[in-house]
């Protein structure tokens, strides 16, 4: 069994930044893609900044140029470096990494809350 849990969130001004961890533990053989989604409310969960074992990140056209996603991958942890935030950033974060145990599955952390506003 693994666990992800997502440190980091809070309240920020506009333009402001802020940077998000994540933390893979338990039982884990290897991490494939680590992943940070983010669901404002009323809103469906969308797929904020992806990053392959192998390093080669991906971002929504939303972030992209702004967010900066990095991991490490000797201590099984993610990052979401987020710059020139805006009140659209407005969410809850999550993180969800594909860990293998030795199968692989879909873990979630519990969720983050970042809110940017004056």
């Amino acid at each position: 069994q693994a666990q992800v849990v997502e440190s980091g969130g809070g309240l920020v001004q506009p333009g402001g930044s802020l940077t998000l961890s994540c933390a893979a533990s338990g039982r884990i053989f290897s991490i494939n893609t680590m992943c940070w989604y983010r669901q404002a409310p009323g809103k469906e969960r969308e797929l904020v900044a992806v990053i392959t074992s192998g390093g080669t990140p991906n971002y929504a056209d939303s972030v992209k140029g702004r967010f900066t996603i990095s991991r490490d991958n000797t201590k099984n942890t993610v990052h979401l470096q987020m710059n020139r935030l805006k009140p659209e950033d407005t969410a809850v974060y999550y993180c969800s990494a594909r860990i293998g145990t030795p199968l692989y599955h879909d873990y979630w952390g519990q969720g983050t809350q970042v809110t940017v506003s004056s």
